[in-house]
């Protein structure tokens, strides 16, 4: 009786049966998801070992900084006394993890995109403004590695160290600086070779 009666309806509203048609012909020719969210270089791509090696290094910073942290407001507030170090080491950390963490969210698209306008672009389009868009992010990327590479062969070679009781030497914690841009060049270039192979496949 159920099935009988939706067929009666059906049959009895054709303009129901013609907007199901028109909304599953909307779902068939909209972008895949993947397009949507992931549309530079990287989507579909494994992470290297590069990448792996920086996010497990950024996941153990991760941890030190709360253990320094915890321990820290443990010892000012039951022994009313303090390391002195927390404000220095977690600086440190976080230019870690600023800088380390480059590489592994280009490799994982976890930056934002704005797709107002690439959405209504033709997809061998969209992959020629996204191939120089990563032309141009790595042209900038090098000019970071020449400048913060400089800066900690300056640093090294003036012994410039920290104001502080640890009295760190400087250069150690900008070191880090040019070596999460060198990574995230690298990464770069592979997400252009990729991209070039796919362009070269699709004949755009």
């Amino acid at each position: 009786m159920g099935a009988a009666a939706s067929a009666m309806g059906a049959a009895a509203s054709p303009s129901g049966a013609s907007a199901a048609t028109a909304n599953t012909s909307a779902t068939v020719d909209a972008p895949p998801d993947a397009e949507i969210v992931a549309p530079a270089s990287f989507a579909g791509m494994r992470l290297g070992v590069l990448e792996r090696g920086c996010q497990l290094i950024c996941g153990l910073a991760i941890v030190a900084l709360a253990i320094i942290v915890l321990t820290e407001i443990v010892t000012r507030n039951l022994f009313d006394f303090s390391f002195q170090i927390s404000d220095e080491v977690g600086g440190y950390i976080v230019v870690l993890l600023t800088f380390l963490a480059l590489p592994v969210c280009q490799a994982r698209q976890s930056y934002h995109h704005v797709l107002f306008i690439q959405m209504r672009l033709p997809q061998w389009l969209r992959e020629w403004l996204n191939l120089c868009f990563d032309l141009l992010s790595l042209a900038f990327c090098l000019v970071l590695v020449w400048q913060l590479g400089w800066q900690a062969m300056q640093t090294w070679q003036t012994g410039d160290i920290a104001p502080t009781e640890l009295a760190t030497p400087l250069w150690i914690p900008q070191t880090i600086m040019p070596l999460g841009c060198v990574v995230l060049c690298l990464v770069l270039l592979r997400g252009i070779g990729h991209r070039v192979r796919r362009l070269r496949r699709t004949g755009a």
